[in-house]
C-alpha cells in the first residue's frame, strides 16, 4: 500500500504514525503557570536532539486549534522539565493524561510529590528516576494543518537530575533498575525486553 499524505485523513495519519515510528520514550513534561498553578502531562513526541550542548524536543498537538496549558505554560514563562517515565510511575503517568483545567494541578490528581528545580521555577516528580530541567530557546507552529496542527517545542538542558541507584561507574546507566517505559501505538506501552549490542563499523 501506498499512502499520499496530503489525501489522508489525519487521525488515519496520527494512527500509522504512531504504530509504525515506534517505541517512543515518553516526556513527561511539567510546567507551572502565572499563578503558581502546576500541570504535569505526557507527551509521546518526544526525544533528545543533542548533547553538545543537550537539548531534547517534545511536539504537542492542537486539537480544535488549541493549545493545551502544556505549551501555554512553556510559552509564557520559557521553562519546563522533562520527567521520565518507570514502570513503577506507569499508572501515576497515565492518571496525569486526563483532560484537566487550567486551575487543576496533576501532582496532586496523580498522588504525585512536586519538588522544586534548582534553575527553574516549574517542580519535578520526586518519584521520577531522571529529570531535566529546561529552558525552551526555539518552539515552531507546524504549518497546512486541518484540525489545528502542532507545536514542536525545544529546550536547552541547564540541569540534569539523576537518582544514585541507577547510575553506574563512569556514568553509564544500569537498566536493569531504571526499566523505563516507551510509548506505542493506541493504549499501548512496552518495556525494554531483549537489548542486544552491535559495534559499528571502523
Amino acid at each position: 500500500m501506498q499512502i499520499l499524505v496530503q489525501d489522508t485523513n489525519s487521525s488515519i495519519l496520527y494512527k500509522l504514525l504512531t504504530g509504525l515510528v515506534i517505541p517512543r520514550p515518553i516526556g513527561w513534561i511539567s510546567s507551572i503557570d502565572a499563578n503558581g498553578i502546576n500541570n504535569l502531562a505526557p507527551f509521546s513526541f518526544f526525544n533528545v536532539v543533542g548533547e553538545d550542548p543537550p537539548h531534547v524536543m517534545f511536539s504537542t498537538v492542537r486539537t480544535g486549534n488549541k493549545n493545551k496549558d502544556t505549551l501555554n505554560n512553556v510559552l509564557a514563562n520559557k521553562e519546563f522539565v522533562v520527567n521520565l517515565v518507570t514502570e513503577d510511575l506507569v499508572d501515576a503517568m497515565n492518571t496525569t493524561s486526563i483532560s484537566a483545567s487550567a486551575t487543576q494541578d496533576e501532582f496532586a490528581i496523580a498522588n504525585l510529590t512536586p519538588i522544586a528545580c534548582e534553575t527553574i521555577k516549574p517542580m519535578r516528580v520526586q518519584e521520577a528516576k531522571a529529570h531535566f530541567e529546561c529552558e525552551m530557546v526555539h518552539h515552531y507552529f507546524l504549518e497546512d494543518h486541518t484540525n489545528g496542527g502542532a507545536c514542536v517545542v525545544i529546550g536547552k538542558v541547564k540541569m540534569i537530575h539523576i537518582a544514585d541507584d541507577i547510575l553506574l561507574d563512569n556514568y553509564y546507566i544500569n537498566l536493569d533498575k531504571y526499566k523505563p517505559v516507551a510509548r506505542l501505538a493506541g493504549s499501548n506501552y512496552g518495556t525494554l525486553g531483549k537489548v542486544f549490542s552491535i559495534k559499528r563499523p571502523l
